[in-house]
């Protein structure tokens, strides 16, 4: 398990954190880890936030770091945690993440339509597994949640999991918002396990509850900050037109790794093919994809023939953001007509191509989710309470999903 060549990473927010398993070190060191140091965290937030640059490197790094933590306050508990097993929540922690495209969320659905991040970490992972001789089996039946001890899990993937606690303080540290500072390391010591479920002693319900608090905040303020949707709408339909313009025929010149996903030589079922090399190049091709092609790749449009390509281009490098409100309620047809219209006045655009102009959806946030698994508070007397039964303070409002709708377009179109 341990390694002769011991290494640390100063991280800004958890400070030093030690490497110290030769397959840690590996893993890390492994190109497809690499290309995480390439992709930002916050996908656009840095044009809301300019501090906002950090990575899903560091993230997937710290996330380690307090599963580490996590599992040595279980074992001084007395839960029975096998070397094997601390390993394998360590390395399904280190590679949950793997699978992140360009822009994080943002291009979640834009580059590869139809597989998921989270598909593509466990695709990434099964290969990863196929090098190293069957050495991450454990970890992917961990991160799946197929492993017999099911608390496992939950510190990588739950309501209260080593993730959610590694990124509201990093995305919070890094933007400047302080509302997402949470008792990360309040909450690790009060965690314990009962009947297979991890839950938090009673000490710690407090936290518990700036935790969803916090949550809550950090989504609207920062994650789904207006600002930062409209910039993703129109990074989302500048590559969409780049897309059907390059489906058409027309020449749209982008770099080697992005042009394979751009002229879908590469689609989502070569990810699962059941064609070994098929599904190694989709792999070692999106490996190679990161926000730096995004980036020189639209910079370049700036320049393109077309005029939808070219201003959506220029106005997303430029800071010329489209404006965007925000209801409670959808937008009423008439309203969308309008802006259709007048987007049509404007650029001389028909009204099918005013898509990429008028831009309208809907956003969510819930910082609880009442269906999923709960987060439960542990007794004295060794009895459970679900947090949203046990708080002496209304989650009634966490625990609801808020739906809000947006429409974004480009402010030039509005005169008054």
């Amino acid at each position: 398990m341990k390694s002769s060549k011991n290494k640390i990473v100063n991280d800004p927010v958890w400070g030093f954190i030690e490497l110290n398993s030769d397959l840690h070190l590996e893993l890390i060191e492994h190109p497809y880890f690499q290309r995480l140091r390439r992709i930002k965290q916050l996908g656009l937030s840095s044009l809301v936030y300019p501090g906002a640059n950090h990575t899903r490197f560091e993230h997937a790094i710290g996330t380690m770091h307090l599963v580490r933590s996590a599992l040595d306050v279980l074992k001084r508990k007395g839960n029975k945690i096998t070397e094997e097993e601390e390993e394998g929540v360590m390395v399904a922690l280190l590679l949950h993440d793997i699978g992140h495209g360009p822009f994080s969320h943002a291009l979640e659905q834009s580059i590869v339509q139809g597989v998921s991040h989270e598909e593509l970490s466990r695709f990434y992972m099964d290969e990863l597994n196929r090098e190293m001789d069957g050495r991450l089996s454990l970890a992917i039946d961990i991160f799946l949640n197929c492993y017999s001890k099911r608390f496992l899990h939950q510190l990588v993937s739950g309501q209260l999991d080593m993730d959610r606690l590694d990124f509201l303080k990093r995305d919070s540290f890094y933007s400047g918002v302080s509302e997402g500072v949470v008792s990360s390391e309040r909450i690790i010591q009060m965690l314990n396990v009962q009947h297979d479920q991890l839950v938090v002693e009673v000490k710690g319900i407090y936290s518990v509850e700036k935790f969803l608090i916090a949550r809550r905040l950090m989504y609207w303020q920062v994650y789904l900050h207006k600002t930062v949707l409209s910039a993703e709408h129109m990074m989302i339909k500048l590559l969409q037109r780049a897309s059907d313009l390059a489906s058409s025929g027309e020449k749209v010149s982008a770099t080697p790794y992005l042009a394979l996903f751009l002229n879908k030589e590469i689609k989502a079922e070569d990810f699962r093919s059941g064609d070994l090399i098929i599904r190694k190049r989709a792999l070692h091709h999106f490996a190679y994809l990161d926000d730096a092609d995004i980036l020189c790749t639209i910079k370049g449009w700036m320049e393109h023939p077309d005029p939808i390509l070219s201003n959506l281009s220029r106005a997303l490098i430029d800071r010329k953001l489209f404006k965007i409100k925000l209801s409670q309620t959808p937008f009423s047809e008439s309203k969308l007509d309008n802006l259709r219209e007048l987007s049509i006045n404007k650029f001389g655009i028909s009204l099918e191509e005013t898509a990429f102009f008028v831009i309208d959806g809907e956003i969510t946030n819930s910082a609880y989710d009442a269906e999923a698994e709960s987060i439960y508070i542990l007794y004295k007397n060794g009895k459970l309470k679900d947090i949203k039964e046990a708080s002496d303070i209304n989650l009634g409002g966490l625990t609801k999903t808020v739906r809000k709708h947006f429409v974004c377009y480009p402010r030039e179109i509005i005169t008054r």
